[in-house]
């Protein structure tokens, strides 16, 4: 519920606070007084487009503030928190929400929701749950093929609510099969080649059958076999200075040597002992290295240009892999995990066969749900037509009938159904869409009667009407009034009028009043009570603020609203 909006510099309004709380207001005032911009405002807040024509003339921005009061737990608040706003609670359950948005003259805009800033898509979020607008050049509830759909569930309730709940769980079941068949068929031969090539390598890295590492070491084992003559010159130089085979020095001897007379002199003093014994030790580790020494030469003359022959022809084929793979381990992980995928591709025939039974049966089960659904929607249309009907025979439109078609349409997310509103709007008359075949006065009461009826089972928090009684006037206009303090049993209503017979059943009387100084034209809103109440409903009636008749008259409609 709107509790209060504060427009400044808003079209011709200069400033002004409208007091709006809950039941019916009534917001009138002369032509060019403003009046449609609170409409614009509201509109501004909900995040309609910005227009800097908007901007009153000569100033630098225009701003609009709304208090609204929601419930403290609920999709609004969820939604202000996402943004990083917040609300103020206020006891009851329920909370004030703030929000605002002013324009600058060169076009820019800002929001604030919540206390913080916002972009305009989180105003237009919370629109839906806030506010229904209803203008007569703009029916947004019965515009569209969807949204009378909307409007026929809404008042369907719980029946429909299931049905269609029920529907979409086995529409998405179906769609998410008959996605994955498409798809897989789609593939096929793609797939196939897919699957032919992974079998074929596969096969060469099965032949292959490499090791990890495998490629460095015999990298390694290439080198050393490429320079055979040139290590094993090496080695023997080595070997022979450390252990030498004829009859002359060499490392062992002379460590031996130095060793024995340590030990011969040990017998003298003791501290020789330690020396003696480190000789000793090295002995053993030159004995140690020529004896390795000695293995790596017997290795080195086993190895033959045989062996780098063999060598080479081994890193050619690992060398192959690594081209097609990339590295000799991901055709290793290959190996391991192309098993896997290559029976998955080889099992497309029978997968096929699978979806499609699986296909076919979900499709059964949600021609059920779609019956079930056209079902529900069926016995609510005629129920809608029938209400909305005599609706219409209180707003002075006697003779026409509204009926509801459901006719087959495109299978959908939202049931299989066409829905359309059709109006008759006089004996003999072939119904027609109600967005096409009703004038602006019939459409605006075509309108009212739906959402009176529709609000009924499923009331909305606040409507907005911008001049719902245009092109009707008397007795209809009185009627729509009544409808209108009905609707206001259930919600916060809010209306645009320029009917005496409409304000009349207003709770809260608002009037939008212009003043000028010869050079600026400004506007100004207030409450009515009282005697300015009756003045204004004069003015309404007749033209005239201090007629007395006129005056006679917007009593004796007040008295009349209130009986």
């Amino acid at each position: 519920m709107i509790e209060e909006m504060r427009l400044r510099d808003l079209g011709v309004i200069a400033e002004a606070t409208l007091p709006i709380g809950p039941g019916f207001t009534a917001i009138t005032g002369e032509t060019g007084a403003g009046k449609t911009m609170v409409v614009t405002g509201l509109g501004l807040l909900l995040g309609q487009r910005a227009d800097s024509g908007a901007v009153r003339a000569g100033a630098a921005q225009a701003s609009v503030d709304g208090v609204w009061v929601v419930p403290e737990a609920g999709p609004v608040t969820e939604r202000v928190r996402e943004a990083g706003g917040d609300i103020e609670p206020i006891g009851g359950g329920r909370a004030e929400l703030l929000i605002g948005r002013s324009l600058t003259s060169e076009g820019r805009s800002r929001a604030t929701v919540g206390g913080r800033a916002a972009p305009a898509g989180v105003l237009a979020d919370l629109a839906d749950e806030l506010v229904v607008v209803h203008g007569q050049s703009d029916q947004l509830r019965l515009r569209t093929a969807a949204a009378q759909r909307d409007a026929l569930d809404r008042f369907a309730g719980e029946p429909v609510a299931r049905a269609l709940a029920e529907y979409r769980r086995l529409f998405e079941a179906w769609r998410m099969l008959d996605e994955e068949l498409t798809a897989l068929v789609a593939e096929r031969d793609a797939r196939a080649r897919e699957a032919e090539d992974l079998r074929m390598s596969l096969g060469e890295i099965e032949a292959a059958a490499p090791v990890a590492g495998e490629d460095v070491e015999l990298a390694r084992r290439a080198e050393r076999l490429a320079h055979a003559e040139e290590l094993r010159l090496a080695v023997a130089t080595a070997h022979e200075a450390l252990s030498a085979e004829e009859d002359r020095p060499d490392a062992s001897s002379l460590i031996a040597e130095a060793r024995r007379t340590l030990e011969r002199a040990a017998v003298d003093d003791a501290a020789l002992e330690g020396f003696a014994e480190q000789a000793a030790e090295i002995g053993y580790r030159v004995a140690d290295l020529a004896g390795a020494l000695s293995g790596y030469l017997a290795d080195l003359d086993e190895s033959g240009p045989h062996e780098l022959a063999a060598v080479e022809e081994r890193r050619a084929v690992l060398g192959a892999l690594v081209r097609t793979h990339g590295t000799l381990e991901a055709a290793i992980e290959l190996l391991e995990s192309g098993s896997a995928r290559l029976a998955e591709l080889d099992d497309d025939g029978e997968r096929a066969e699978r979806l499609t039974a699986q296909r076919e049966a979900a499709a059964s089960a949600l021609d059920t749900a779609a019956d079930a659904l056209t079902a529900a929607r069926t016995e609510a249309a005629a129920r809608l037509g029938s209400e909305v009907s005599a609706e219409l025979s209180a707003l002075a439109m006697p003779d026409a009938r509204v009926t509801v078609s459901v006719a087959p349409g495109a299978a959908t997310t939202n049931g299989r159904d066409e829905i359309a509103i059709l109006l008759a709007p006089h004996p003999g008359a072939e119904p027609r869409p109600v967005s096409r075949g009703a004038s602006g006065g019939e459409l605006s009461r075509v309108m009212l009667a739906i959402e009176v009826v529709i609000a009924s089972t499923d009331p909305v928090s606040t409507f907005v009407f911008d001049e719902v009684d245009a092109g009707i006037g008397g007795a209809a206009a009185i009627e729509v009034g009544r409808r209108l303090a009905r609707l206001a049993e259930t919600s916060q209503v809010i209306a645009v009028t320029h009917l005496a017979q409409v304000a009349a059943f207003a709770n809260n009387h608002l009037a939008v009043a212009k003043s000028t100084d010869g050079t600026i034209t400004a506007s100004s809103v207030r409450r009515l009570e009282g005697a300015d109440r009756e003045a204004e409903m004069a003015r309404l009636l007749s033209g005239l603020a201090d007629s007395q008749s006129a005056l006679d008259h917007a009593r004796e409609l007040l008295g009349l609203a209130r009986t």
